[in-house]
């Protein structure tokens, strides 16, 4: 799926409105995918994963502040994700489908968030653009 420039003003619209909340905003959607996904919990055993912990937290706000890199570099995810494909890729080896479940968490996050804003052509542009971002992580698996 290509992003479409509509799909990439809302992206970074939306982005704007998020930048300000990175640490509570991707501490949520940890807390969620921790609590739906449960196996996803194995990549932080050294983390206090309590809901709203200050490690989920701050870990949230690095997931979301990459996302937000992303965004920066909409045109150009491969080069703006290069650094972090190569982390998950060749040190962290973290499962290929939790991006996907990550995604999903963080779409619900900003539905809750920003109800007036996540109209459904933001969700279709997030979806999309997640899924980008998660295909640029993912790359260097194979």
């Amino acid at each position: 799926m290509t992003l479409t420039a509509e799909d990439k003003a809302l992206v970074v619209v939306l982005w704007g409105k998020i930048a300000g909340h990175t640490d509570a905003l991707g501490g949520e959607a940890l807390d969620r995918l921790f609590a739906c996904f449960g196996q996803s919990r194995t990549y932080f055993s050294h983390f206090d994963l309590s809901p709203g912990s200050a490690d989920v937290k701050r870990h949230g706000g690095k997931v979301l502040n990459a996302v937000g890199e992303a965004a920066k570099h909409i045109d150009d995810l491969d080069m703006g994700l290069s650094k972090l494909s190569d982390l998950h890729a060749y040190n962290l080896r973290v499962d290929p489908g939790n991006f996907q479940l990550l995604s999903h968490c963080i779409q619900t996050v900003l539905a809750a968030h920003f109800p007036a804003d996540f109209t459904p052509q933001a969700q279709a542009a997030w979806d999309k653009f997640l899924a980008a971002v998660s295909g640029v992580l993912t790359s260097k698996y194979r």
